[in-house]
């Protein structure tokens, strides 16, 4: 409670967007929070910082900075993350006013960190244990781009996918992989061209899926490239290559095949099912419907049916 009290108290004038999700840094050693505020003036988020700590940010949205005096600053655009240690004097950040600001932290006690790693100190990545195990020296590391798999966890971290019962282990299970994003040296780097194949991979799976979410308010292609990490026209490249349409064509498909499902039913009629996956013009629906199944959609069950009899 007097963490939580302490962090209350640093997020005071933005209290509704601050949001502790799990832990407790004095008790357990580790924190994970959820930040979504904007803020009339420059925010001093660097009292929210502990005394002989590390702690990542993962940065969604607004800007912010990091730094150490007499060092060079860690700058926080929407989109990366990065991380920074203090030791005993504080550091310095502030984020910007009038910005929206979306970000999760992880924080972690280094007291806490030494005894859960004093075993494989070896396998932690080098600059980490190094922050790790000499924790009298405040670091700001350089913010860089979030990894797809970092977005994957961030974006989830806000309406977690479980039951209320369910919530603390599912957070702790988030937190425990956040850890083995950041803390630990890869043990087979991969070849430069073969992590642009895996990352391009991801990125249209990742596609695939928000699409799915939403088929009758689907993101524009640029909110779609903001959400998976690159540009429009690169996202719009690397995914006709790999499925085979480009991705007003698969969405079309998604829409066809889930308004079939609905039609199979018989709970929704035609104007109903077009509708439910956003098609506002009957005749569009229509059109669309026959090209994709093969059928008009008021003939579908029928003809439907009459397939699976013979």
């Amino acid at each position: 409670m007097n963490e939580v009290r302490a962090e209350g108290e640093a997020w005071r004038e933005v209290e509704q967007g601050w949001r502790p999700l799990y832990g407790d840094f004095d008790q357990l050693g580790v924190s994970v929070e959820w930040h979504d505020f904007q803020s009339p003036r420059p925010l001093d988020w660097g009292r929210s910082f502990h005394p002989r700590s590390l702690e990542f940010c993962l940065n969604l949205d607004g800007r912010g900075a990091v730094g150490a005096p007499g060092r060079a600053r860690s700058d926080y655009v929407p989109g990366n993350c990065g991380y920074y240690a203090r030791a005993d004097e504080p550091l310095i950040a502030t984020r910007r006013a009038h910005d929206r600001h979306r970000f999760v932290t992880l924080e972690f006690s280094r007291k806490h960190l030494q005894k859960q790693f004093v075993q494989n100190e070896s396998d932690l990545e080098p600059e980490i244990r190094r922050v790790i195990f000499d924790d009298k020296q405040s670091v700001v590391a350089p913010a860089r781009p979030m990894s797809i798999e970092q977005r994957g966890v961030v974006a989830s971290l806000a309406e977690p996918p479980v039951a209320k019962a369910a919530q603390i282990l599912w957070y702790q299970s988030k937190a425990l992989e956040l850890m083995a994003h950041f803390l630990f040296a890869p043990k087979d780097p991969e070849f430069f061209c073969m992590r642009q194949k895996r990352v391009a991979r991801e990125r249209v799976e990742r596609v695939k899926g928000i699409l799915a979410r939403d088929l009758a308010n689907p993101p524009t292609l640029e909110m779609l490239g903001q959400q998976v990490g690159c540009s429009p026209f690169y996202l719009s490249r690397i995914f006709s290559r790999q499925v085979g349409l480009t991705i007003p064509q698969y969405l079309r498909n998604l829409r066809m095949e889930r308004a079939a499902e609905l039609l199979r039913s018989g709970r929704y009629n035609v104007t109903e099912a077009a509708t439910e996956v956003g098609y506002a013009s009957l005749s569009h629906f229509s059109k669309a419907f026959c090209e994709t199944i093969g059928c008009c959609p008021v003939l579908y069950p029928a003809a439907k049916n009459v397939i699976l009899d013979r």
